[in-house]
């Protein structure tokens, strides 16, 4: 027997004595199957207004890195140890712009931990239920999923002075409004907005309602679809 079957033997027999091999490979299965339909959940009947599909990318790596990490730690408490002095020197910086945002990470999380912890029933059943949960607080609370493809840039130039009226002018016709920048000039505002439309009725009538505001009022509104705020 040679070297390279001597390491084979000893550490696939290492690895079967910590770790099932048919487990590990379940494991893994359900969790990504969770994180998949989670991010669907998050996608469709998320309220964020940030790039859901794009900060959705991130479950599944998260999950599987915290199912591994878990794995890894239960079957050593040397390595248990380790893993703390190391994490205790990485620093974090993730720019949540929003609670939910934190909230599904969090289930991420768990799930993840669930997976590693061996418990697959555990996390399918723990899954349904919260998502059978926010889907009813959702209907329950009335909460509409802010659809990324109805997101527009609103900058307003203008020589007013009044950002209340302004923000009221647009709140009028759009259905969200979110001031997001504004800049004061020697004779008026420099504004601009995170605004929704749900028809181009609602964007021809704020035309219309800013032109009235002043003759040196100015609208500007972009179309971004993957604008993250």
């Amino acid at each position: 027997m040679n070297l390279i079957e001597k390491l084979q033997e000893k550490y696939i027999q290492e690895f079967n004595d910590n770790i099932p091999l048919d487990e590990f490979i379940l494991n893994i299965l359900v969790v990504s199957v969770l994180v998949f339909l989670l991010r669907i959940f998050y996608i469709r009947f998320g309220t964020a207004i940030s790039n859901r599909t794009r900060f959705a990318n991130n479950f599944l790596p998260l999950a599987l890195g915290t199912l591994l990490i878990i794995m890894i730690v239960k079957s050593s408490i040397a390595l248990s140890l380790g893993l703390v002095g190391a994490l205790s020197i990485v620093r974090y910086r993730a720019a949540i712009k929003d609670p939910e945002e934190l909230t599904y990470l969090f289930i991420t999380i768990g799930l993840g931990l669930a997976g590693g912890a061996n418990q697959p029933i555990l996390a399918v059943v723990a899954f349904s239920l919260i998502v059978l949960l926010l889907y009813i607080h959702n209907l329950l609370t009335g909460r509409k999923n802010f659809k990324q493809e109805d997101r527009l840039f609103v900058n307003i130039h203008t020589d007013l002075t009044d950002l209340k009226k302004i923000t009221a002018l647009l709140s009028t016709h759009l259905p969200y409004v979110e001031l997001k920048r504004m800049d004061t000039l020697e004779q008026g505002l420099d504004l601009s907005f995170i605004c929704k439309a749900d028809s181009i009725d609602q964007i021809s009538a704020l035309q219309q309602s800013v032109g009235q505001l002043s003759p040196q009022t100015r609208l500007s509104i972009i179309d971004q679809p993957d604008l993250i705020v």
